[in-house]
């Protein structure tokens, strides 16, 4: 059913929908109602209940196919059949049939043979246990007796019947656990499309404000580009000009001299300075020049020392500011997993009486002197700590400061985990997972199975990440670029917490 309420074959109208599909327009075939989006099919609830009361009415005369047999000018459909005249009746016939007891009513059956004897040509009238077999009155009488019998409708209804009922209710029952298994998928599915559509928010935000970071460090770097190409040319401009006038003064005592150097008497020519005095002059400046640098800092009139140029473009500045990308992309790398780490707290009534909490309930030293905490049954006995936070869906990440230490496992475990005797150690069971430092050496630990790191460590601190519903437990080293170290996949069916295990020095979270 279309929203305007007209009925159509299923697939017919996903026909007339397909073909609409490359207009964009819809439209009901029945009133031409339009619609801009392919319009949703909901089911009709009214011919669905007369379709659901037609399936479940049993068959009519007309249906099962079966005529009369005594009716020969037209086929009459039968009302009953006779299982001793071995003949199918319409009510006409009926009516005037035999009342008598050997003449058997039943509903209209094709095969009539199958209700008698196939040795005395009797109708089955009793039902002989022992065999699961039915039987007539001569067997009853011959072979059969003394035999236990009994009415066909009496072991029916006892044999038959009730095996069909209990069929029939453990299969309700598997129909209905179907159905919750149907319901419980569904809602998963449904889970799964809501995780998905916020994930993909997450991304476009996310590749949005990258976007935005990007462009305005690229307009930043631009604009001090442009800012350094302006205080270049205006400098450059100002040292040109000096040049110049230089330039002019230099060409104008060359003309000087070669007037000179062109007279003719001698009287005049011995009155001029010495060139040598003309040179000296030129280098201090002459002609009012003092002699101090120019304003861009080099000197310009001397011929034996070469004219510099400016520094030109201050790439350092540049570089600096470019080196904003790399802090955005670092925080997107270590940031991309979750928004914010696990607020973590350590729960000192798990604490063991060899480590020490600090007050901020943090951190965790390896100590000689002993705590002298009370002995309960979820204090682990030896230099183990758990956190009071407990994990049970969602993702979640943590972060351990390890320098202070060459001996330590951090992870996380289930609540049930043994807190002393047994296999109370991080890593050693089948209820805590564990990275583990020992000296220079990683490596991961779970149910007793030892994994050594190939790759060194270097960092001062490692990060544990949580996907509770996926089953995975990552470790990480947190270096530039953050680093992946091993990752447990597991079916968590308990809460899981932080736990620590440390033997010399201190960590942190």
């Amino acid at each position: 059913m279309l929203r305007c309420g007209h009925n159509f074959c299923r697939v017919c109208i996903h026909r007339v929908l397909d073909a609409q599909d490359e207009s964009g327009v819809y439209s009901c075939p029945e009133c031409r109602e339009e619609s801009q989006e392919r319009p949703a099919l909901m089911r009709c609830l009214a011919l669905h209940n007369i379709m659901e009361n037609f399936l479940i009415t049993p068959p009519t005369q007309t249906e099962t196919g079966i005529f009369c047999t005594y009716c020969v000018d037209y086929a009459a459909s039968a009302a009953k059949s006779c299982l001793h005249c071995e003949a199918s009746l319409c009510e006409k016939h009926l009516k005037a049939h035999s009342k008598a007891a050997e003449h058997v009513l039943s509903e209209p059956s094709a095969n009539l043979e199958n209700r008698k004897c196939s040795v005395h040509k009797k109708i089955l009238e009793y039902y002989y246990t022992e065999d699961s077999a039915c039987i007539c009155v001569y067997c009853s009488a011959g072979e059969h007796r003394g035999h236990r019998v009994e009415m066909p409708d009496e072991a029916s209804e006892k044999k038959k019947k009730k095996k069909l009922r209990d069929v029939l209710q453990k299969l309700s029952t598997k129909r209905e656990e179907t159905e919750e298994r149907v319901q419980s998928l569904e809602k998963r599915r449904r889970k799964a499309q809501e995780k998905a559509t916020g994930e993909a928010e997450r991304v476009t935000a996310l590749c949005r404000d990258i976007r935005k970071r990007l462009d305005n460090l690229e307009k930043k770097v631009l604009s001090e580009i442009s800012r350094q190409e302006k205080e270049e040319s205006l400098s450059l401009s100002a040292l040109i000009k000096k040049l110049e006038i230089k330039t002019d003064e230099l060409s104008s005592k060359m003309r000087h001299i070669e007037e000179l150097c062109n007279m003719t008497d001698p009287l005049t020519v011995l009155r001029e300075p010495d060139t040598g005095d003309l040179c000296d002059l030129d280098e201090k400046g002459g002609d009012g020049d003092t002699g101090e640098h120019d304003g861009g800092g080099e000197h310009t009139g001397g011929h034996d020392k070469p004219l510099h140029d400016v520094d030109g473009l201050d790439v350092v500045v540049i570089s600096d500011t470019l080196h904003t990308l790399c802090d955005i992309v670092r925080g997107i790398r270590w940031g991309i997993y979750v928004g914010e780490p696990a607020d973590i707290l350590l729960d000192v009534n798990t604490a063991a009486n060899n480590i020490h909490i600090s007050n901020d309930l943090k951190t965790i030293t390896n100590t000689s002197q002993k705590q002298n905490r009370p002995e309960t049954a979820e204090r682990f006995q030896q230099y183990q700590v758990m956190g009071s936070r407990r994990f049970s869906s969602g993702r979640h990440y943590w972060d351990v400061e390890i320098s202070r230490s060459e001996a330590f496992r951090v992870g996380m475990c289930y609540p049930s985990m043994e807190r002393r005797g047994g296999k109370p150690d991080i890593g050693l069971n089948n209820k805590s997972w564990c990275l583990r430092r020992c000296k220079s050496q990683y490596s991961v630990i779970y149910d007793g199975k030892e994994t050594p790191l190939s790759h060194k460590v270097s960092s001062d601190r490692v990060r544990i990440c949580l996907d509770f519903e996926i089953g995975r437990l990552s470790f990480y080293e947190l270096c530039d670029p953050i680093r992946h170290l091993y990752t447990f996949t597991a079916n968590f069916t308990q809460t899981l917490h932080a736990v620590l295990r440390v033997w010399e020095g201190s960590i942190k979270i």
